[in-house]
């Protein structure tokens, strides 16, 4: 970047914050020059570990932290891959992370208890100076952690073959159970989670102060549609928590059962965590916090957009997706059109607007009939009919012959084995879709 541009978004960023903002940078400024030795000094430190290496191998990693779902899925990934030795050297090793802004301080803290986490203050330099110098010695790669097989996508289908690897110590268990009966459940209570992402977080995160996130409003979704799924639910005797760390608009039901969670003065990055963790179940729909329960091994309703970016990998996902409607004849798209298309992997509202489709949210119907279906399976009373299968089958037939879902944008298959399940009332209901 050049001076004049450097100054042009300097001026930009100060016009637009204000004097938070200038305050904001010159704490920068003088965390710059308070760096400066220790930049220094990790040059030798360096040089030591690179004189090490044949028989002991040091990397160094950070975290993914300022985003709850590669905080989560990222590095339970890693974990799931170090246990099965994957990606793992060779040679005697210790896998080093840092942290820098942290999105859950709890989350942070339990990965403490399984990971190597130094402060960002001390390895963030040795990190970027190690990344600087494979520009000019490619074997320095070697000290990077690198990737997983694909991110937060569990395309080797680890998941659902290990045990979550974060656990409650007993305290956390003793404060978790009362924070539950602070918000009126019994003990031993069956909840669920509630998760609908809207542009709230993003555009008010102190992350991403300066960013334009409107190109994720496609995944955005109305909380309204999901209080038929929560009165269901209610009705049949489970609590719901509404999630979420920022949100446009509040949770509207007089059910006691159903908790605006993300409204409440409870809310903490603890119980974020607690909450994903000890759920039955968690409804989401295309956000970051589905990761939480995730890691725990808890079961997902997803409803996501793209279709190609489906979670597959485990049978304790059950899938639908926004209806894509052609605007010029306000026509439905049959699951093979979109499927042919680019459409399937659209990933920005600006590209959908230029290839003429409309997402339109699922009906509230619709969605209560994916929710009481994962409940009905969990509870072992759920009924298939003779067709099921069949429909089943030509779903993920028709799936899999696009060539979309094969590779990602990194160039590595999006999903390993498919083992997810699409919504079967849906299906049944809607069954020229499939032709």
């Amino acid at each position: 970047m050049n001076l004049n541009n450097f100054l042009k978004r300097n001026i930009y960023q100060i016009s637009k914050g204000g004097f938070p903002i200038i305050i904001k940078k010159i704490i920068t400024l003088i965390n710059f020059f308070f760096s400066i030795p220790i930049y220094i000094f990790s040059i030798p430190v360096l040089i030591c570990l690179y004189l090490i290496r044949s028989k002991y191998l040091v990397r160094f990693k950070n975290l993914r932290s300022n985003r709850i779902g590669h905080f989560a899925s990222n590095t339970e990934l890693y974990l799931c891959e170090r246990d099965f030795g994957i990606n793992q050297p060779k040679v005697g090793h210790v896998d080093l992370f840092y942290a820098k802004g942290v999105c859950n301080k709890q989350l942070l803290k339990m990965w403490k208890r399984e990971l190597k986490v130094l402060p960002s203050w001390i390895l963030l330099p040795i990190f970027q100076i190690n990344k600087f110098l494979k520009n000019f010695i490619p074997s320095f790669n070697l000290h990077e952690v690198g990737s997983n097989a694909n991110e937060d996508r569990d395309i080797l289908n680890l998941i659902d073959k290990s045990e979550p690897h974060l656990k409650f110590t007993p305290e956390e268990e003793i404060y978790g159970k009362e924070c539950m009966k602070k918000f009126g459940l019994p003990n031993n209570a069956k909840f669920v989670c509630l998760f609908v992402r809207d542009s709230a977080y993003l555009e008010n995160s102190q992350f991403n102060i300066f960013n334009d996130w409107s190109y994720h409003d496609y995944r955005d979704g109305n909380i309204d549609r999901y209080v038929l799924a929560a009165e269901e639910l209610a009705q049949r005797g489970y609590f719901v928590f509404r999630m979420g760390k920022k949100v446009l608009k509040p949770l509207k039901s007089s059910n006691s059962k159903i908790i605006d969670y993300a409204n409440s003065k409870m809310r903490s990055d603890f119980m974020d965590i607690y909450l994903g963790g000890k759920c039955t179940f968690c409804i989401t729909a295309s956000g970051g916090f589905e990761a939480v329960p995730l890691i725990f091994r808890r079961p997902l309703v997803l409803i996501v957009a793209p279709v190609s970016y489906f979670s597959t990998y485990s049978e304790n996902f059950l899938l639908l997706t926004k209806h894509h409607i052609l605007k010029n004849n306000n026509r439905k798209l049959r699951l093979s059109e979109i499927m042919s298309s680019e459409i399937a992997r659209t990933l920005t509202t600006k590209d959908y607007d230029l290839r003429g489709v409309q997402l339109i949210e699922n009906s509230p119907e619709e969605i209560r009939d994916l929710v009481l279906e994962m409940l009905d399976r969990l509870e072992g009373t759920w009924k298939s009919n003779e067709n099921d299968e069949n429909l089943q089958k030509k779903f993920w037939e028709i799936y899999n012959t696009s060539s979309l879902t094969k590779l990602s944008h990194n160039g590595k298959p999006l999903h390993g084995k498919i083992k997810a399940r699409y919504g079967t009332k849906f299906l049944r209901e809607n069954s020229d879709w499939l032709n």
